[in-house]
């Protein structure tokens, strides 16, 4: 009867196992429990740090495209004509901060995305400075067109005047040139009778000839040289240095002179007369006589000798 009942478990001792299971289980509840709040932790710290990386990165790639933005704007503003010492300033100062950027704390990501923030908001108004900018230029654009137009115009008129100038001075100079009239051609004897053409070489001591100056208002009051150029038929000109005979120019050209006589020309009409001894005998046929003065014909006229 004994041994019976000793090989049986007492109600004292399996009370005890439970109570140890119990707890047991309890522990490995609260060591679950600790692990996986842990687990979570750590999860939700690596999800921070990895969102606090992405905005740092973010915010740094955000910064270096406000520096390219900026670059753009101050490229396109300088363009314009526009003033940009300011944006350079500011451009300057974003470079030193993107170069400190990654020596600072993650506490400055709101200053720094505060920042960029500023910056898009500086983009903005320099948008809106470009636009105000194009405009403008568009204005002076079409106004510089306009003010060439008018220069153009103006060009074309001021050629008008200077065309309608350089017709009037040529007016003014063909009407200021002196005219001869009245150009009388004689033979004078050694008697001193005058003979007009035709007239024979005894006639002839030396010969006189008069014309008369017109009157002209226009011409200036002046000295002038006047020539008398008398050409043989043989087509060489009358000419001996001891008489007074000389060149001058006409057309280009040297040419000689007979006789020459300086006078003062005072606009109004004026009689001249020229004597000319030859010395020796003309040859005989037709004469030709011009009258010259600075470097155009004033008038002519013709004898003959026979």
């Amino acid at each position: 009867m004994e041994n019976k009942s000793s090989a049986n478990p007492t109600p004292e001792k399996g009370q005890n196992k439970r109570i140890f299971t119990v707890i047991l289980v309890l522990l490995l509840i609260a060591a679950s429990g600790a692990f996986i709040y842990k687990y979570l932790e750590s999860s939700e710290l690596a999800r921070q740090n990895q969102l606090t990386q992405a905005q740092l990165d973010q915010a740094y790639n955000d910064l270096d495209s406000m520096s390219n933005e900026l670059d753009t704007r101050i490229l396109k503003i300088a363009q314009l004509g526009g003033e940009i010492d300011t944006l350079l300033q500011i451009k300057t100062q974003l470079e030193e901060e993107k170069k400190a950027f990654r020596k600072k704390a993650y506490r400055q990501i709101n200053d720094l995305q505060g920042k960029v923030d500023g910056y898009k908001e500086l983009l903005v108004a320099q948008d809106e400075e470009i636009e105000r900018l194009k405009v403008l230029n568009d204005s002076l654009m079409v106004e510089n067109t306009e003010l060439k137009v008018e220069a153009n115009n103006l060009n074309e008129s001021i050629k008008d005047l200077n065309q309608s100038k350089a017709k009037l001075e040529e007016k003014v100079a063909t009407a200021s040139k002196l005219k001869v009239e009245k150009v009388e051609i004689l033979a004078v004897s050694s008697s001193g009778k005058e003979r007009a053409s035709p007239f024979k070489n005894r006639h002839i001591d030396h010969l006189k000839i008069d014309f008369e100056i017109v009157e002209n208002r226009v011409a200036p009051i002046e000295g002038k040289g006047i020539l008398v150029k008398i050409t043989g038929p043989d087509g060489n000109v009358i000419f001996d240095v001891a008489s007074g005979s000389g060149t001058f120019v006409f057309e280009g050209r040297e040419s000689f002179y007979t006789v020459k006589k300086d006078i003062l020309f005072d606009r109004n009409s004026q009689a001249l007369t020229f004597l000319y001894s030859k010395g020796s005998d003309y040859d005989l046929g037709k004469y030709t006589l011009e009258v010259f003065t600075d470097d155009y014909r004033m008038g002519s006229a013709s004898f003959i000798v026979k």
